[in-house]
């Protein structure tokens, strides 16, 4: 197994990309390539003891930052890390590639080097939730702000796929994202890919789901078009600072507070923890025919870290060709 890490995509790369494939060959056997500026990555690599043969430099002169057009970056730096480390995947020199880099350029370069699995019209970007029983997938999470019906029916056939595989879920269950449960409810978009999901008589379409549902998990996997559901992610990550900052403010106004927040202080580290989004280290970008992970751009060590165990857990399943089979079967 070998895995390519974009080591100067992020906020804080090379550092902590760096720091996080350390983290990881502890905990993995597969071969981790840091692709970038060599120098910059040795240097990183100089702080730590770690096994030669197992971590590799794969250098890349350029650098696509987080304000480039993504397409324009792609024919002007063709020796950046993320063109690199995509075609490493489209030659079939690694089984994996990740990135914290820029989110747009990481597409492209997925797209146009590595390809879409044939029958897919457009790629999805995955994110999974912590729910108040295990998990919930969100898709699109901003690869499509435009979609059509079609698209949306895709994304539920390859997140189906993903759960199954992924998190041992036998029928996951699909929800729509709209305005309301009744069938009804939504605009044009969401009632047209209603009915398409009706028609998939081998997928758990339970009916629309509502912004709140997100977290209760009653669904496995909550559609949605690349617009609103980024807009979902970044108000998650919003509201869950918000409330940690609001609780130390609250926390902080009288010595009785004090010492409440002390007995609720475990309590407290394991709600953080759950709701912590470098638990789930990055997303995955499903409808590529090569295994892509998307990582936040604050990612630290830590979120690096779970990204190349998310790789490596969709490597292993060889999750586009499981994706692939089911289009084919559901074309036939």
């Amino acid at each position: 197994m070998k895995i390519a890490i974009d080591a100067m995509g992020g906020d804080d790369a090379p550092q902590e990309i760096v720091k996080g494939a350390i983290k990881a060959s502890r905990d993995t056997s597969a071969e981790l390539i840091l692709v970038g500026q060599k120098e910059a990555i040795r240097t990183e690599l100089n702080n730590y003891n770690y096994d030669q043969q197992q971590i590799r430099v794969e250098p890349a002169s350029q650098v696509i930052t987080m304000n480039e057009s993504p397409t324009r970056a792609l024919r002007k730096k063709k020796d950046s890390s993320i063109v690199i480390g995509s075609n490493l995947v489209a030659d079939n020199e690694v089984d994996a590639f990740v990135s914290a880099g820029s989110t747009g350029a990481v597409m492209a370069a997925a797209t146009f080097n590595i390809g879409r699995i044939k029958g897919v019209k457009r790629p999805a970007i995955g994110t999974v939730f912590p729910a108040l029983e295990g998990q919930t997938l969100l898709l699109d999470a901003g690869a499509n702000v435009d979609s059509k019906a079609q698209n949306l029916e895709q994304q539920a056939l390859m997140g189906h796929v993903y759960m199954k595989e992924i998190f041992a879920i036998d029928n996951p269950s699909v929800g729509l994202l709209s305005i309301g449960e009744e069938k009804k409810k939504g605009n044009k978009l969401t009632k047209k890919t209603y009915e398409l999901l009706e028609e998939q008589n081998d997928l758990n379409f339970v009916g629309n789901a509502e912004g709140r549902d997100i977290f209760t998990g009653e669904f496995d996997i909550i559609v949605c078009d690349g617009f609103v559901g980024n807009v979902v992610l970044k108000t998650v990550e919003g509201l869950v600072k918000t409330i940690f900052k609001l609780l130390q403010s609250e926390v902080e106004k009288s010595w009785l507070a004090k010492i409440g927040g002390l007995f609720l202080k475990p309590v407290l580290k394991r709600l953080k923890q759950k709701l912590d989004y470098t638990e789930y280290g990055g997303a995955p970008l499903l409808g590529i025919d090569g295994v892509t992970i998307i990582s936040h751009g604050s990612s630290n060590a830590k979120a690096i870290a779970n990204a190349i165990k998310n790789a490596e857990e969709a490597a292993e399943a060889n999750l586009p060709e499981l994706i692939k089979a089911d289009i084919d079967e559901r074309t036939d």
